[in-house]
């Protein structure tokens, strides 16, 4: 009897184990998923600016103030990349309104460096350089910023992770060069599925809530998740900008040789016409 409540015991033990084996076996695919916070970064910054090869969308800009009064404006917008996460090429031609038909902003987006931007000015027949410093400033006249068109560098920022909740990814982000923008630090919510950013908040220097950026619509072309409605808000003026893309198109065979000043003064027009 003692032999058998022996084997009893043995057999019970080993039971045990294979249990906690188990549990443990299917609690390792959840360790195996868990990113750091630089991968997620990363795949957002990917997901955002890096879909195909190449792109071009219409967009149309709603700018309200806190009165309600709106100003549209209309612009097509193409980008080319040199490689995935790497520099970049953006070229927006404005339609509409006619104060601000054929203007062209250009951009050529250096990774780890300053990028390179150009506004042409038809009315003067002026190309504007755009210096570094102004890249925080209003993109033409609405309440997105320069930067806000080709996306900050992320390396730009230290970033950590403060909560995953089941559908997002939420970071905080501090610029690492306090004294070159005007936010202390923004808090980002990033979308688990698709990696694309989908809210913004930006604090000021006495962290204060002052700049919200949403995604409010998606879709998906040629297989690649995007936003196709956005929207920023100045808390402090009360104004609002909403962009909503249409046309939207990936691997479209743009070619590095337009957007090059050449092009700013003679657009390409099979890409930009309807």
């Amino acid at each position: 009897m003692a032999y058998k409540s022996k084997g009893f015991m043995i057999m019970k033990n080993i039971k045990s184990l294979g249990m906690a084996l188990l549990l443990l076996l299917a609690f390792l695919p959840a360790l195996s998923f868990a990113m750091d916070v630089d991968e997620i970064v990363n795949r957002a910054n990917l997901a955002s600016y890096y879909g195909g090869d190449d792109g071009k969308a219409r967009v149309k800009m709603v700018i309200k103030n806190d009165k309600g009064d709106e100003r549209t404006r209309e612009f097509t917008i193409l980008r080319l990349d040199k490689e995935d996460g790497g520099d970049q090429f953006f070229y927006l031609y404005f339609h509409k309104p006619g104060d601000v038909a054929k203007t062209v902003f250009m951009v050529h987006k250096k990774v780890g460096g300053d990028d390179d931007r150009w506004l042409y000015l038809p009315a003067l027949d002026l190309v504007k350089r755009i210096a570094a410093s102004d890249k925080r400033t209003s993109f033409v006249g609405s309440n997105f910023f320069y930067e806000d068109v080709s996306g900050r560098q992320v390396d730009d920022d230290t970033h950590s992770l403060l909560e995953e909740t089941d559908d997002a990814y939420i970071l905080m982000n501090v610029p690492k060069d306090p004294d070159s923008v005007e936010f202390s630090k923004y808090k980002l919510w990033i979308d688990k599925k698709t990696f694309l950013p989908v809210k913004a908040e930006y604090e000021d220097k006495q962290g204060k809530l002052y700049r919200v950026v949403e995604a409010l619509k998606f879709g998906e072309f040629d297989g690649v998740p995007t936003v196709t409605e956005s929207r920023v808000k100045d808390l402090v003026s009360g104004g609002e900008t909403v962009l909503t893309f249409s046309e939207i198109a990936y691997g479209v065979g743009l070619e590095e040789s337009l957007f090059t000043e050449r092009y700013l003064r003679k657009p390409p027009r099979k890409y930009i016409r309807r």
